[in-house]
Parts: structure tokens; sequence; C-alpha cells
């Protein structure tokens, strides 16, 4: 997927010269024709930005997404959506070069896109490693909030209508604060992640109550997907799963298995989060599926669905524990659901399963390249 995406401009949406009539006619002429929603999104490799470009694809937007510059290609989750902007009758999504960590980039493309959405999902988002890179997942998480909503605020006078800001909280930042929690619970941060997102939360509401920014924040509870990184939780226990199903894998290590939390589909998740930006005035809302399940009851559902018994395959080890520990987190979601007219579509069993299948398939695949001599068997325990 390469790109030379620091050039991109808007993609012409014009009927190509020398179209046979009897096409064109069926064409709405450009003069008369709705412009496109713009999105911008940051994050857009992730997870989520890559489910939220699927939604806004659909719904006819043009979709640009700020992507940090590696060594490696890191847009697979993208694959599948990307079409080479040469083809500017059909390349509705485009990727720039930026960081939430450099204020000119954010600002540039802010400023040369005016686009009518933002959405920041871009984060260092996990939990045990922002104890160990503190001050870089501070930069990014909170100071990079604030930067691209300056960049916003400053862009937001050059844009008929506005532009409207959404920011990706998280449950992690009620923490210690019990079940279950809603807009109107406090905040009570117990890493170093959660305490920087609780900062971009007051960003957003400050910049929404002091330059009347459309600035809104979704308080996400824990959303997952085949797509979820390989060092989360839930991901790491279904790929274990499928790689111990078919002979790659023996044991699985993990930490705190009395952990709850409230899981849903992160594909339901991205559609509260367009939904949010729009509504009639900005606001806050918490999304969730208001009901918690601990990690030992993912194991034995995510073994379960291969016909194995956890018990036989998990070990607990200490490094795995945090600082400070979260014990429950579970949502209240009343609001989002009244409001938007939102709810989850995924239950946990079907989450679960949705994910052993992924990983089945994926390990299957592993096994074949084992078989072939081009993996080392050795590299799980």
């Amino acid at each position: 997927m390469a790109d030379d995406s620091s050039t991109n401009q808007h993609a012409d949406q014009s009927p190509a010269n020398g179209q046979a009539m009897a096409d064109a006619i069926s064409v709405i002429p450009p003069s008369i024709a709705p412009p496109r929603k713009v999105a911008l999104i940051s994050g857009i490799t992730g997870q989520d930005g890559s489910y939220l470009t699927e939604l806004l694809l659909n719904k006819g937007y043009e979709v640009h997404g700020l992507i940090r510059r590696s060594s490696n290609f890191n847009t697979a989750r993208l694959d599948h959506l990307y079409v080479d902007p040469h083809n500017s009758n059909k390349a509705r999504m485009r990727l720039h070069y930026a960081d939430l960590s450099d204020a000119s980039s954010l600002r540039r493309w802010v400023d040369t896109l005016l686009p009518d959405e933002v959405y920041n999902l871009a984060a260092q988002s996990h939990v045990a490693v922002s104890f160990e890179i503190p001050d870089y997942t501070a930069d990014v998480v909170a100071t990079g909030a604030l930067r691209l909503l300056d960049a916003v605020r400053a862009a937001t006078p050059s844009k008929p209508g506005g532009i409207r800001y959404y920011q990706a909280g998280s449950s992690e930042m009620f923490g210690s604060t019990p079940p279950p929690q809603s807009e109107t619970s406090p905040f009570h941060p117990r890493s170093p992640y959660a305490a920087a997102k609780c900062a971009a939360h007051w960003y957003t509401v400050n910049y929404r109550e002091a330059y009347g920014l459309f600035a809104c924040n979704g308080i996400l509870f824990n959303h997952e997907s085949p797509r979820r990184g390989e060092n989360f939780v839930t991901r790491k226990i279904t790929r274990a799963v499928g790689r111990i199903r078919v002979g790659l894998q023996t044991r699985l290590f993990l930490g705190n298995l009395s952990a709850a939390r409230d899981w849903g589909f992160a594909g339901d998740y991205v559609e509260a989060m367009w939904m949010i930006l729009q509504q009639d005035k900005p606001s806050d809302y918490v999304v969730a599926t208001d009901e918690s399940h601990t990690v030992e009851e993912f194991l034995e559902e995510a073994f379960g669905c291969v016909g194995l018994h956890w018990k036989d395959h998990v070990e607990v080890d200490p490094r795995y524990f945090r600082p400070a520990e979260v014990d429950s987190l579970r949502g209240d979601s009343t609001r989002a659901r009244t409001v938007l007219g939102w709810k989850p579509k995924v239950g946990f069993k079907e989450l679960v399963k949705m994910m052993v299948d992924n990983d089945v398939d994926l390990a299957k695949k592993e096994k074949v390249l084992v078989d072939a001599g081009y993996r080392d068997a050795q590299q799980q325990p």
C-alpha cells in the first residue's frame, strides 16, 4: 500500500472525459450534486480507525487519515479499502503523514482539508505499556489531543458550518470508581494512559465551552474484534486458542484473571462515534454494553469454542500484573441509547466466537508455514 499521500488532494468527483453519453445521463451534474462530507481520522490504521473508515465510506464520505511514518507498512487493517489515488474517481480514502506530537503537521492537514468532521482516535492505547513509557503516553494521548483541538479551533472560521470534533475517551478513566459508570461518574484513573485520557477529555470540554466548538467526548468501554492488536488481553487469548487448537502452542501466560470488563464489538462502537457528531448540540456519551465479564469468563468462552479447557493451558505470570489494577468496569449507556438511539448489536458470546473463528483460521495458515519450514515452530511455549 505504497503512498505518496503527502501531496494528495481531494478526489475529483466529476465524470471522466470521453465517457459515453448513455452513462453520463445517469450522473448528477457536479454543479447540483451535493458535496461529499469530508472526515479526517487520526489513528486510522488502528482497529477503530479501520471500522470507522468502512462506515464513513459506506455513507458516501471522503475520508482522510493521518498516519505516522514507519519503516514497515502499518496499514494492514486498511488494505481491503485502498484504491490507488491515481484512480481519482474511486479513491475516496487518502492517507497523509502526520503525528500527534507534531503540531505543524496537524495544523497543515486541518487547514488544507477543512474537514466537516475530525475523529481523534490516535493514542498510545496500551495500559500496561503506559507504565513503561509514561512521558510519551502523556505527550501523544493528552497533549496530542490538545494540538489537534487547537488546529480545529484555528481552522473552524474558514469552514462554513464549522468543524465537528470527536475525542475518543476510555472507560479506563473511571479506574477505581465503582460500577456502573456513567457520564456523571467521577474519574479516578489508575494508569498514565488513563490519566492522559482524562486530560484529553477535559481539554475537549474546555474548547467546547471556551470557543464554542462542536467538540464531543465518546467514553467508550472495552471494544474488541478480530482486528484488535495481539498484545491486548482478548486478542492474546483468541490467538493462543487458535495456535493451541492446531498444535503450535501449548501454554498461555496471563495476569489478573479476576479483572472484569464491559466488552463490546468495535464495529458497533464506531457507529456511536458517528452518531455523536450528527446531533444538534455537542455533548459527551458513555458507550457500553452495560454488562461485564471477567478475564476468566472470557477464557472459558474462548477455549470452549474449540472444545478445550482453559485451565489445562493457562498460567498466571506476575509480570503481567499492573502497578495499579482496575478491578471492575461496567458502563451505563442509558444516555447514548436514549439520545442517540444507539445500542450494541453483537453480544459477548458472539463477539468471542467471531474472534476465535478468525484466529483459528489464522493459526491454520501459520501451521502451513511452520510445516513447510518457513517459520520456527518454537516461537511460542
